[in-house]
């Protein structure tokens, strides 16, 4: 057992999937073949144990099972090309000739037949069985036909097709085998995810450390995050500081600053410093594993691209079927040879294989799911990652979002004689003993400056107004506007220009008295976030329009929306009026894309064409949304709408290079002119399909290089 084991999967339907190529590989939902990039097929589920052993199996020998094949198959194919007259017509060059050589062609290409071409018999009998017909469907009828008319040919006499038999099957082992190497370079999405874990964990038990394997670890260990380490589990930091590369889960390059309370996430790598971390979660409800699960839905999931594609490919096989037939009853017609007519079946069926169309979709989405995760989002439906490249307009959810949700100190004034650390420390003095947010803002702000704060005496609450006490033997007082109306006090006139000001944008004020004169007031408010205003100002180089939506003031939302350039803004709004906002955007012909904390906002992230949670931080299950960011950065939108863009390009890209040479190919497969001596042997059809196929998955593993 290991800390694989612990990772759970989308939850299992009736049937089990396999592959027509790798009846090894068998999962609980749809998708691609983790080897070849095929779609997986359903079959009958059975019920004992093995199957579920055989689920898990890892299937990295596939590749090299079909390297071995190509090479057997190529030993035992050039002595019958030799012996087939084609190496005699155009080398003028003849084999040895024995006892027997004439059956040679018969022997050999019936051993490459059996033994190189039976995975694509046996996959044509899946796929005709699941009702789905495809690439092997084709295969297998193209080399059935190829072989049955050649053992006739023996027999017979005749001129058969073994060269073009065993020459086909190898080159088409051998595009499988390319194929499958490069769409395991875009299938690693889980595997490196699961990478990130270490094997063991470092436990602390009686003061004593103990390695032990990561499977053993439990909630509530403490275990001994080392310089450089890998951090074992989900858990809180007990004692020691450092710096964390958190890059691997949330796209942040920057190193994150740990001490003792704060966070930590299986997976990411500790600095320089040592951390004594409580571990509080394990297994499948680590931050980690809901990752892998997102990820793993998000490749079963399919986009509009993909389902068309997969029609495609059906519809494909189908003409390829009814286009092999016309065309061999064609040439028997027009008195061509039996051998010949046979061959341009084989030329037809072989030069529509679907595999490329059927690769083209799927394999960019999953490299696009991979790449999104590496960037900080989470992609949980592909039609939410494909609904992002339209998008006209970005609505955000101003709380938590475009700002941090808690007060900050955004202005200090002090009156003539004194300085702003003065205001600072007398209220900073007053407030540390009070819990209220605005109390904790002017205190983090004073140690921010470094300011030491003063005694007091004779501390008191004054309710509704503000707080009173004693400094250096004076009276202090600090609160808002009403403590001063209560003692009937005036704001002086060299701060009612600048608070009237603050005021208009919604702001907080407070004023520090002392000695029954004011020496000054704060203005504090909901910060905005550094990373926002450029949020906005990247959006709006790609063409997409923001807005803001608030339950806060008319003020508040006009000033923050100054502050940002947000074009348009919706003031005093309830939560459960948000999702109303979304549909008079959306009845203003404009595609939406809610941004929220999946909370409160879940009715208009479900109502918007894309409903994005930000700031998940280690809670992966937000059901609302479709796209969840891991950072509490706006920024990452704007990544959003670019990969999706990307992703897009790449899956027309593919479209066109899955289907574009069928326009060419199949017609010159048919024979169409070979009234000029211009014929498409099916071991050259063979070539075209294997070369379109790995062009595909080629230009899919581009998409990793692109920088969004």
């Amino acid at each position: 057992m290991n800390h694989k084991d612990h990772i759970s999967q989308p939850s299992a339907p009736q049937a089990i999937y396999t592959c027509p190529m790798h009846p090894e590989i068998k999962r609980d939902t749809p998708g691609m073949c983790p080897e070849c990039g095929m779609n997986l097929i359903p079959i009958k589920k059975k019920k004992d144990a093995t199957d579920h052993a055989a689920r898990d199996k890892h299937t990295g020998h596939s590749t090299a099972v079909f390297l071995k094949k190509f090479w057997v198959c190529l030993v035992l194919t050039i002595p019958v090309v030799l012996y087939a007259g084609i190496v005699e017509k155009i080398f003028k060059w003849s084999p040895p000739d024995f006892s027997g050589s004439a059956y040679l062609p018969l022997v050999f290409g019936s051993i490459v037949f059996f033994y190189g071409g039976w995975v694509f018999l046996a996959g044509a009998r899946r796929e005709i069985q699941a009702r789905l017909p495809g690439m092997m469907t084709l295969v297998g009828i193209a080399i059935s036909a190829a072989y049955l008319w050649s053992v006739y040919a023996v027999w017979a006499r005749t001129e058969g097709l073994f060269w073009e038999l065993t020459t086909l099957i190898t080159i088409m082992l051998l595009g499988h085998w390319l194929e499958m190497r490069a769409v395991s370079g875009a299938q690693g999405a889980l595997k490196e995810l699961s990478k990130l874990l270490p094997d063991t964990a470092e436990v602390i038990k009686n003061g004593k450390t103990e390695i032990i394997p990561l499977a053993d670890l439990r909630a509530g260990d403490t275990v001994l995050a080392r310089p450089g380490a890998k951090i074992p589990a989900d858990g809180n930091v007990i004692a020691g500081e450092s710096d964390v590369n958190e890059s691997m889960v949330t796209g942040e390059s920057r190193l994150v600053s740990k001490k003792e309370n704060d966070s930590v996430i299986a997976g990411t790598v500790n600095g320089d410093g040592a951390l004594k971390i409580r571990v509080t979660t394990i297994g499948e409800k680590t931050f980690l594993a809901g990752v892998m699960r997102l990820v793993a839905e998000a490749q079963v999931s399919k986009s509009r691209l993909q389902v068309l594609s997969d029609r495609a490919a059906l519809y494909l096989t189908i003409v390829a079927v009814v286009g092999g037939f016309i065309t061999f009853m064609a040439w028997l017609f027009s008195g061509a040879a039996l051998g010949f007519a046979v061959a341009r079946l084989v030329a037809v069926l072989v030069i529509a294989c679907p595999h490329a169309l059927g690769l083209a979709v799927p394999l960019v989405a999953s490299i696009s799911t991979t790449k999104a995760a590496q960037n900080g989002f989470l992609v949980k439906q592909r039609l939410a990652l494909e609904a992002a490249r339209s998008i006209d307009i970005v609505l955000f959810d101003k709380t938590g979002t475009l700002t941090k949700g808690e007060f900050g100190v955004v202005e200090i004034w002090p009156v003539s004689g004194h300085t702003k650390d003065e205001v600072l420390g007398l209220a900073a003095a007053l407030d540390a003993v009070s819990e209220h947010p605005i109390a904790r803002a002017v205190v983090l702000k004073a140690q921010e400056r470094g300011l030491s704060l003063k005694e007091l005496k004779k501390f008191e609450a004054l309710k509704g107004k503000g707080v009173r006490a004693l400094v250096d033997e004076k009276e202090v007082m600090v609160g808002g506007p009403v403590l001063l109306d209560n003692i009937g006090m005036h704001i002086p006139d060299e701060l009612s220009r600048p608070v009237q000001a603050a005021g208009e944008k919604g702001q907080t004020i407070i004023f520090v008295l002392k000695a029954q004169a004011v020496w000054g007031a704060i203005a504090l408010a909901d910060i905005i976030r550094a990373e926002s205003l450029e949020a906005i100002q990247v959006l709006k180089t790609i063409g997409v329009k923001t807005a803001m939506i608030t339950g806060d003031s008319e003020d508040v939302a006009k000033w923050v929306s100054q502050e940002l350039g947000i074009q348009e803004y919706f003031a005093r709004v309830l939560p459960h009026q948000k999702s109303d906002r979304v549909k008079e955007l959306q009845m203003r012909n404009k595609k939406v894309a809610m941004v929220g904390d999946g909370i409160n906002d879940a009715p208009a992230l479900t109502q918007a064409d894309l409903g994005i949670a930000i700031g998940a931080g280690t809670n992966v299950a937000i059901e609302s949304a479709g796209i969840i960011l891991v950072r509490n950065d706006p920024r990452d939108i704007a990544k959003i709408i670019k990969l999706s863009r990307m992703t897009y390009s790449k899956m027309i890209q593919n479209l066109f290079w899955a289907t574009g040479y069928n326009i060419f190919a199949l017609p010159l497969a048919a024979g169409v002119l070979a009234f000029k001596g211009i014929l498409l042997e099916p071991a050259l059809a063979a070539v075209f399909m294997s070369a379109s196929t790995i062009i595909v998955a080629v230009n899919a593993l581009l998409l990793r290089r692109q920088k969004i």
